[in-house]
């Protein structure tokens, strides 16, 4: 976690020095601190069959995840359950994944430094890159940011002008002072990277933490006050290899999932997306 907004479950039980070495699920879901309750459901839905960590008494499954805020988008009352948690998890499959205006991704927006008035729709992407090795590493991130997207030193979609018909750099926005105060941990992006190596616990820290390198060069300005940015790192154990080559991969997956959440989004609930935007 590297923003000041994070809103999480079970984090704690990922840091090292903890007990459980295997998680059963993560989940990226919106509605704030109120779409925590979607992974109840998530839970629900393992502890049905029999996935978890086993104990003497019940089998208890390790869930955890983070949440965006998006109730700036749409009906601020709407928000994932139990229940739509539940039908995730029986619904989830490892190919077809859809991206832009869906799951995490449906209320997602970004570029906030001139105000919510002036935003653009995001979503949510995912990219991966497979080795000759055979080794996989990919990534898929919902991306709900108060800066703009960039690709290198290009504006790819984020804060739009007075009149909405372009785009203009919120960071030129914030280093005139014009930057519009808005409430913290309204924003947030979120993602997972995932991959088909053996990695301990501590390795996986570390992918996740080398994984924040994506965000910072596809986001601009990023991990501030007003946002939660948390990563999580996943391995299947089937592939030895160095750990600096998964961050560096997983760095690059981050950054391209985030591009990929902004060109595969639809304007909704007010805002734009970035094919409605004249170049």
């Amino acid at each position: 976690m590297r923003g000041a907004a994070p809103g999480t479950r079970e984090t704690e039980l990922l840091r090292p020095e903890n007990l459980a070495n295997k998680v059963h699920a993560i989940v990226l879901s919106g509605g704030s601190a109120l779409g925590l309750e979607s992974m109840n459901g998530v839970s629900r839905y393992l502890e049905e069959r029999g996935i978890g960590f086993p104990t003497s008494f019940a089998t208890i499954p390790i869930v955890t995840g983070a949440v965006l805020f998006d109730q700036s988008v749409g009906d601020a009352s709407a928000r994932p359950g139990e229940q739509m948690g539940y039908d995730a998890a029986r619904l989830a499959r490892d190919q077809g994944m859809e991206e832009g205006n869906v799951g995490a991704g449906t209320g997602a927006s970004i570029g906030k430094i001139a105000g919510f008035d002036r935003a653009t729709k995001s979503g949510i992407g995912c990219y991966s890159i497979k080795l000759k090795s055979g080794l996989v590493v990919g990534a898929i991130v919902a991306v709900n940011a108060w800066g703009d997207v960039v690709n290198g030193q290009k504006l790819l979609a984020g804060t739009r002008s007075e009149d909405g018909k372009q785009f203009v750099s919120g960071m030129n926005i914030l280093m005139n002072e014009e930057a519009v105060q808005v409430l913290p941990g309204t924003n947030t992006t979120i993602g997972v990277v995932v991959t088909n190596a053996r990695l301990t616990k501590a390795q996986a820290l570390k992918v996740a933490q080398m994984g924040h390198d994506g965000l910072s060069r596809a986001i601009r300005p990023v991990h501030s006050m007003y946002d939660g940015d948390a990563l999580f790192s996943a391995a299947t154990g089937d592939v030895d290899t160095d750990v600096n080559i998964l961050g560096v991969l997983g760095a690059e997956v981050v950054e391209k999932a985030i591009h990929r959440a902004v060109y595969t989004a639809k304007s909704a609930g007010g805002l734009p997306a970035i094919a409605d935007i004249q170049p």
